[in-house]
């Protein structure tokens, strides 16, 4: 009896030490965890309930702030641009950065620093890209400049026309994003057993059918992360409309974000801002929880 329970009682303070060894080398992490993430959650549940001010008194005043979002002539219209923003960016984001792996089969010479080259704008600073996009873009810019050298055509002020302007944005976006997509529809395109490709070629499957019927079906679960990754990502647009157009011409590329932090940091209302960006939050649950529920259509996992 206490030969059988002396064992047992070695393992288990090895393993009480273990666990508080890991719990401190954790613990900066956890606290990390908690101060920069889990307490502004938190707050901003609050402040979303609070006429709450930068500096000055604080005072309650239960839902009254989601009630004043839609009474702010500018929150619907920022979570419209929000909207048609993800509506463009999204699908051409994927297609593109489907298509280019595609193309980037293993058949293509230097496709190594094919990828590298797509995927450094993913990794070079958004500021930089968005500020380098914001000088080609201007009338005296390098893409003015060459139509009217090539073809003597002038071309339309992107950035202060309504109908270019979040065009514009979303062009942007897409090539800063595109390498991303691609590494992963890339790294799954690899892992495509090839004898079900090689059985696929033999029942006559080419081209456009081996791709549509054979590979996009087996990559999908890889699809559908790219799809929900960049839907998060484009729901929270913030940099490229701020640098490229200030949210203009007159309100036209401002996006959700973009009015949280306006009301957060130019008009001082901090629960104002908090109740938006809950608001934001929410609307990102919804549409994933939609797309978590319409997986199953289309999305085929191997059992």
């Amino acid at each position: 009896m206490t030969t059988s329970t002396a064992p047992q009682r070695r393992r288990g303070s090895f393993a009480k030490v273990e666990a508080r060894q890991a719990l401190g080398f954790a613990s900066p992490a956890l606290v990390g965890l908690a101060l920069f993430t889990i307490v502004p959650v938190v707050l901003s549940v609050v402040m979303s309930f609070f006429d709450w001010p930068t500096f000055g008194e604080r005072t309650f005043n239960g839902g009254a702030n989601y009630l004043r979002l839609f009474d702010d002539p500018n929150f619907l219209p920022s979570l419209r641009n929000t909207l048609v923003f993800t509506v463009l960016y999204v699908p051409i984001s994927i297609a593109l950065s489907l298509a280019l792996a595609l193309g980037l089969g293993p058949r293509i010479r230097g496709r190594g620093a094919l990828r590298v080259l797509f995927f450094i704008p993913v990794v070079t600073p958004m500021v930089a890209n968005v500020l380098v996009w914001k000088m080609l873009l201007q009338p005296q810019g390098l893409f003015n400049g060459l139509s009217q050298t090539w073809f003597g055509v002038e071309l339309p002020n992107f950035l202060a026309d309504r109908q270019w302007a979040m065009i514009m944005v979303v062009v942007m976006s897409v090539w800063q994003g595109l390498g991303y997509n691609m590494l992963i529809f890339s790294a799954a395109l690899e892992q495509l057993p090839e004898s079900v490709v090689e059985a696929a070629r033999i029942d006559g499957a080419r081209g456009l059918r081996m791709i549509w019927n054979v590979m996009i079906p087996m990559i999908s679960p890889a699809i559908f992360f790219a799809t929900i990754m960049t839907m998060i990502t484009s729901l929270q647009v913030f940099v490229q409309p701020q640098l490229l157009t200030g949210g203009g011409p007159g309100n036209s590329t401002m996006p959700l974000v973009m009015w949280i932090y306006n009301q957060g940091f130019k008009f001082q209302d901090l629960g104002l801002a908090a109740a938006g960006a809950w608001i934001l939050f929410a609307l990102i649950i919804i549409i994933t929880a939609l797309q978590f529920g319409a997986q199953k259509k289309w999305v085929h996992y191997e059992h």
